[in-house]
């Protein structure tokens, strides 16, 4: 059953409708998979095997219904942040380590409605802040092409679980480019949806206004097919979108060498500092690929692109600051057993609970929202946000798409800039404007480095056309033929 460990949500889905194997014999050999390989990777933290076996065997007794659940059998794992009731929902933090979820979220209640087996709860960076997953309390996520490098954040763990061939699919979220940067580290697929796409509602929340739940797949029909059932209005949450859902699969029907003649995609030459040179081979090399496929490519203007780094660590800092103001110790999570008195009860339950980088971006936040620097900083940031918004909305008067790097370089070493958070948010260039602008977004792997690394390329969309966007990830997926399979074989470090 080791097969099971290349394959992605397409393949099984396949494998079942021929009867070649049931979801129980898929769910074992996952199981065997994270039980060789997890201890090094740590990209789980909660398994539920008894659970997952059972769900399969329940599903297996529903064999008949196959064509209703368009993910019959398929494992999955859910970022830590995500709610399921009955598991622990840790954020990967301290303060929510014993924290049992009460209710499910939506987005994994759709999963689990459309046949989906949540197998596992995957590790993050805490209240997924981090670019690298070396924030999590729980310990670092390693990258399944080099344990000694970092696999991304703050989903890393959910990335990584997926290039490890522990799961075929897994859901994260992206704030600033949490699913992307590490899906590009990682050799998979990941989706960033229009803001309001997917429900919110489950989700524990670290800057509201710019967070969104997305999927990672092997293949770029596997996010497509994971995205179309998660997607669609909630009334529980109030930024939901009520508009249609394109069945996305059906818009990769057509994704062939020549579907993309009638596409045009922008480049942005003043937003490209700062890239690895292999990097920007690969995008340079992924660029001529596309206008072999008959793509045209036009020139666009992102002038305030160069400032959406400072932007988006005010707003969200500020955000997180307020959102994050309800773990004091009485309402949520961790109390301290030493405290004397209400203002030590506070002070030490959040100094005890909380890591390092929360700390910093919840002291950050509270002083852009403070009395005397909330206009010069917040308000101005807003400002500055909506400009942003602007020059993508007149670049894509030219364009249906806009191709960028997903990440500046590949996969870095663990360690290596942990004690530099310059340098470590800057590994988020390329992705943070699209959250600030709310726009849907993919990253699709593009080669490898000379280091055997991971290169992902980034396809940024219009409003709500996630479809266009899969559609020429998809086109230029088959042109380029598959990614090889990670190497790492499991098992500890």
């Amino acid at each position: 059953m080791t097969q099971f460990r290349k394959y992605g949500v397409q393949d099984l889905l396949e494998g079942y409708q021929r009867k070649e194997f049931k979801p129980s014999e898929v769910v074992a050999a996952c199981l065997g998979a994270i039980e060789a390989g997890n201890p090094g990777s740590n990209s789980l933290l909660e398994i539920r095997p008894e659970a997952a076996l059972a769900r399969a065997k329940e599903l297996e007794g529903r064999a008949s219904d196959m064509a209703k659940l368009p993910l019959y059998g398929v494992p999955v794992a859910l970022k830590d942040n995500i709610l399921v009731k009955g598991w622990k929902t840790t954020a990967g933090s301290k303060i929510l380590e014993h924290y049992v979820s009460p209710y499910t979220g939506t987005c994994a209640e759709r999963l689990e409605a459309a046949g989906a087996i949540v197998l596992a709860k995957a590790n993050c960076d805490e209240f997924a802040m981090g670019s690298s997953n070396e924030n999590s309390a729980f310990g670092a996520v390693k990258n399944p092409w080099d344990l000694e490098r970092v696999s991304g954040g703050s989903s890393g763990g959910s990335a990584a679980s997926v290039a490890a061939g522990f799961v075929p699919g897994s859901l994260g979220t992206d704030t600033g480019g949490s699913i992307r940067q590490p899906a590009s580290l990682c050799g998979v697929v990941g989706i960033k949806p229009t803001y309001g796409r997917v429900s919110r509602f489950g989700v524990i929340a670290f800057a509201s206004s710019l967070d969104q739940v997305g999927p990672f797949g092997r293949s770029v029909w596997d996010a497509a097919r994971m995205l179309e059932v998660i997607s669609g209005y909630d009334a529980k949450d109030a930024t939901s979108s009520r508009g249609v859902v394109p069945r996305f699969t059906e818009a990769l029907s057509n994704s062939s060498v020549e579907s993309l003649r009638n596409v045009t995609i922008g480049v942005a030459p003043e937003w490209m500092e700062g890239l690895d040179s292999e990097v920007k081979a690969s995008y340079e090399a992924s660029l001529s690929q596309l206008k072999a496929l008959g793509a045209k490519v036009q020139e666009v203007k992102l002038p305030h692109a160069k400032y959406a780094l400072s932007v988006y660590y005010l707003i969200a800092a500020s955000e997180a600051s307020s959102n994050l103001a309800r773990y004091d110790g009485v309402h949520y999570g961790r109390r301290t057993p030493e405290a004397k008195g209400l203002e030590e009860l506070y002070s030490k339950s959040r100094g005890e609970g909380f890591g390092r980088e929360v700390k910093l971006r919840i002291m950050l936040g509270t002083y852009a929202l403070s009395a005397g620097y909330y206009d010069a900083y917040y308000v101005k940031a807003n400002q500055v946000r909506r400009l942003i918004q602007k020059d993508f909305e007149e670049a894509f008067a030219k364009c249906q798409c806009i191709a960028v790097p997903t990440a500046p370089s590949t996969a870095f070493r663990l360690g290596e800039k942990i004690e530099d958070p310059l340098t470590m948010y800057l590994s988020d260039i390329f992705t943070l404007p699209i959250n600030l602008a709310g726009l849907p977004a993919l990253s699709v792997p593009s080669g490898l480095d000379s280091k055997k690394l991971p290169v992902g390329l980034q396809l940024i969309g219009k409003h709500f056309d996630e479809a266009q966007i899969l559609h020429i990830a998809a086109a230029y997926e088959k042109s380029r033929g598959p990614l090889p399979f990670a190497p790492w074989k499991g098992g500890t470090v």
